[in-house]
């Protein structure tokens, strides 16, 4: 379980179809690890990562993707 001190923002939609477009996870995973990570008030990413829903180099590609959205 990853738990945070501080409350997390919810996904993007923006996130949610780079996940599912670009990574192929299913919408059965989204919503898990949607659940989960407002469940553990922990960023969506490093949920589906610690569930095994992501791979490493996905993670990895996923924190890229969200540094060049900011």
């Amino acid at each position: 379980m990853v738990v945070c001190s501080h409350p997390q923002p919810s996904a993007s939609d923006a996130l949610q179809q780079f996940l599912q477009q670009r990574l192929g996870l299913s919408a059965n995973a989204l919503h898990l690890g949607l659940r989960q990570a407002e469940l553990e008030q922990a960023p969506l990413p490093i949920v589906l990562w610690s569930f095994g829903l992501l791979s490493l180099d996905q993670l990895q590609q996923v924190l890229d993707w969200q540094e060049n959205q900011s």
